[in-house]
């Protein structure tokens, strides 16, 4: 085989790859859920179904809504009220814009209710997509709990992640992630999304290349605090920044361990 071919073989394999996860299916039932059914529920008659929640606001671009996920029996997701698509749209950036990732880590919440017990922050991540690894065009957070093999790794890398986005050693999962620390109880001081695009060189201008990750954690000092990592799509070998796969386990395993 040429070299040529090789090449073009390589590439085919990548756009195909990066073809949006459940390309076949409706990209808009998530949006069809929340403006259809969750919020007119809510308004109509006070009760947010088939939703948990449902949080309105004068302007709708800033309420929200919290799903229980299809998948996994303690993911939820947490959606705008407002049509905005995902980790792409400049509506995330701008400063009125609330901080979904931090009503995201309230609404873990929803978990330890549905699992009928506490459950500890290290267990839990929170994840958004890229457009490549995503199947719906409506923003969605995905609050579940952690891969027990991510978990332990970044515990092992705790002294490495500094509070300025670094790569991580090693990345995860074959993909080149970049990582910080902040320290916290919850997310309120920082909104995830606009701190990637201030504070990580060329992400901005390149957001839907991203996926985005917040992983919660006690740190050997005893403050609480989260892991901000984020990944960026890579055509030729096939990564199509999937937070949620690379990260998250939706079958909580961690929740077995001691």
């Amino acid at each position: 085989m040429t070299t040529t071919r090789q090449t073009w073989l390589r590439l085919l394999s990548a756009l195909i790859l990066l073809l949006p996860l459940g390309a076949c299916a409706n990209p808009d039932a998530l949006w069809q859920i929340v403006h259809e059914q969750c919020v007119p529920n809510q308004r109509q008659h006070g009760q947010p179904a088939p939703c948990a929640e449902v949080t309105l606001a004068p302007d709708e671009a800033h309420g929200h809504v919290v799903l229980k996920d299809r998948n996994g029996p303690l993911q939820y997701l947490l959606m705008p009220t407002a049509k905005i698509s995902g980790i792409e749209s400049a509506q995330l950036l701008a400063a009125d814009t609330p901080n979904f990732f931090a009503e995201a880590w309230r609404a873990r919440g929803y978990m330890a209710r549905k699992l009928g017990q506490p459950i500890d922050r290290s267990a839990i991540a929170l994840t958004v997509n890229s457009p490549g690894g995503r199947s719906q065009n409506q923003l969605h957070i995905h609050i579940s709990c952690i891969n027990p093999a991510v978990r332990n790794r970044l515990a092992a890398l705790q002294t490495q992640i500094g509070p300025r986005w670094q790569p991580l050693p090693g990345g995860l999962n074959g993909h080149a992630y970049q990582a910080r620390r902040v320290t916290g109880a919850d997310l309120d001081g920082i909104d995830p999304i606009k701190d990637l695009a201030a504070s990580l060189p060329g992400a901005r201008a390149a957001m839907g290349d991203y996926t985005l990750a917040v992983v919660a954690t006690r740190f050997a000092d005893g403050n609480d605090g989260f892991y901000l990592l984020a990944d960026k799509a890579d055509l030729l070998s096939g990564d199509v920044a999937s937070a949620e796969g690379d990260i998250q386990d939706h079958d909580c395993a961690v929740l077995k361990q001691p």
